[in-house]
């Protein structure tokens, strides 16, 4: 799994005009399943992810979590994070899981989150989303399972 985590002072997700996700303080995570991708990497993404200490102290350093700030996460699929572009032009997307594999992972991936104590709200899944956030920082975080379990 991939994800891309930036921290927010809000964020939501629209569909045809309707606000399908929204948060204020917290994460925005845009969150890519490939073939191989099981619950084993969405539990392992889920702690890290609740555990992340990005949030500045009253020293100014980065050592406060999630839960620390009373914050929440929007999580919004994004299979274009496995886009494969070393290649020509148009990028190949072979890499990233299809749907039928994706859409139970990224829920159970969500449903970690909120296991942990945290307010999670997520975009809708295969849908034409539009994602509006203010990137807090701005503090972005690119997070792989492959570099720390395979």
């Amino acid at each position: 799994m991939r994800a891309v985590v930036q921290r927010v002072s809000r964020a939501a997700v629209t569909v045809d005009g309707e606000t399908v996700g929204a948060i204020g303080r917290g994460f925005l995570v845009l969150l890519g399943v490939t073939h191989i991708d099981g619950r084993a990497e969405a539990d392992w993404l889920a702690r890290k992810i609740a555990g992340l200490r990005i949030f500045e102290d009253a020293a100014g350093k980065m050592n406060l979590g999630l839960a620390d700030v009373g914050g929440a996460v929007l999580v919004v699929s994004q299979f274009t994070l496995y886009g494969d572009a070393r290649k020509g032009r148009r990028p190949s997307f072979t890499a990233a899981a299809r749907p039928e594999q994706a859409e139970p992972l990224v829920d159970y991936f969500a449903g970690q989150l909120r296991g942990q104590g945290l307010p999670v709200a997520t975009g809708q899944f295969q849908a034409k989303m539009d994602v509006a956030l203010i990137n807090d920082g701005p503090v972005t975080l690119w997070l792989d399972t492959a570099d720390v379990m395979r």
